[in-house]
């Protein structure tokens, strides 16, 4: 059963990834309206409904790009819109056609997300692009998957493909999706292994960092209790170092200092290439877990780790003192 609360900004904000597959919360204010939190920190507003018989779940959008009200206000439209007859469609469309309907209806990604899964789809599924989807075999597709190199990037891209034929049977071009016989392509889970001692030794090579920009954004990712895409899209204006707050997030004693150190050059605290904000400095970043002998570690096994051994409170000012208790006892 779902955790049932009020959604509001500061709780969907700060909730945690789970170590494996997805948890599942429900709004209280709209009974109908659910959201996955994926391992990897995905949050996505969905609601249920049976079509045909099966139990469908219906995505309405990302959090934060849809916000919550947005998605509240959508639920009826979407069950609505579920309710309808699937029109039976005999003209044939390219594969190609349908990833582009595909993309624009179905996915909600940031523009960096959107540009990286579209190379991907041109990189694998190119020889499938000028053929039609009533066409293609169940043979055919799983050659398609067997040349990719990576188990893990197969296994993206066999989801990906799943989730593109069923979009078909929703709008009619086909009654049976291809990609249902196909072996699930399975992945070992990869643990981070992250540990007290292994944060100590991380932060005493984010501390050599030459770069400033880069040297704040890394602690930040520790002193912040935040995911990287919210710590490198940080504005100066949503700090408050009167009432100690990031928004609508206390900031833990280690932050504020670390902040404060920092020089205020425009809008964002941690720059970019032109005038935009830091987006995904991977090369830095292997460097640096590399010599602290963990080169598998990412920047969101950090944040996991934090907020798993974090003591939630509602409550700002003591959900604050619970930060700076954690950060005293791990650097300690």
């Amino acid at each position: 059963m779902a955790h049932q609360f009020f959604f509001n900004t500061y709780i969907l904000d700060n909730l945690p990834s789970p170590e494996k597959g997805f948890d599942v919360v429900q709004d209280l204010s709209e009974p109908r309206l659910r959201m996955y939190i994926t391992q990897r920190g995905v949050k996505s507003f969905f609601v249920r409904k049976r079509v045909n018989g099966r139990d469908k779940r219906i995505i309405i959008g990302n959090y934060p790009d849809t916000d919550i009200e947005d998605a509240r206000a959508k639920v009826n439209e979407v069950l609505n819109e579920a309710r309808k007859k699937i029109p039976v469609r005999r003209k044939k469309i390219t594969f190609q056609d349908l990833v582009e309907l595909y993309l624009n209806n179905k996915v909600r990604r940031n523009e960096d997300s959107l540009v990286k899964l579209k190379r991907a789809i041109r990189l694998h599924f190119v020889d499938l692009f000028d053929k039609n989807i009533q066409d293609l075999t169940t043979n055919e597709l799983q050659n398609v998957l067997d040349k990719i190199n990576g188990r893990s990037m197969a296994s993206r891209m066999q989801e990906l493909l799943q989730s593109v034929f069923n979009y078909a049977g929703d709008i009619g071009y086909i009654k049976i999706n291809p990609t249902n016989n196909i072996p699930k392509i399975i992945v070992a889970r990869r643990q981070s292994g992250l540990r007290k001692s292994g944060l100590q030794r991380l932060i005493s090579v984010i501390n050599k960092e030459k770069n400033l920009n880069l040297r704040g954004a890394f602690l930040m990712l520790v002193y912040g209790f935040a995911q990287k895409n919210k710590v490198f899209r940080m504005r100066w204006d949503d700090l408050d170092f009167n009432h100690d707050v990031w928004g609508d997030m206390p900031l833990s004693d280690k932050a504020i200092l670390l902040l404060q150190d920092l020089p205020q050059n425009g809008e964002w605290v941690f720059l970019g290439c032109g005038r935009s904000h830091l987006t995904d400095p991977r090369v830095a970043w292997k460097r640096i877990v590399t010599a602290a002998g963990m080169p598998y570690l990412t920047m969101d096994d950090v944040y996991k780790f934090l907020m798993r051994a974090l003591v939630w409170n509602p409550d700002k000012d003591k959900l604050r003192d619970n930060m700076n208790d954690l950060l005293t006892d791990l650097l300690a």
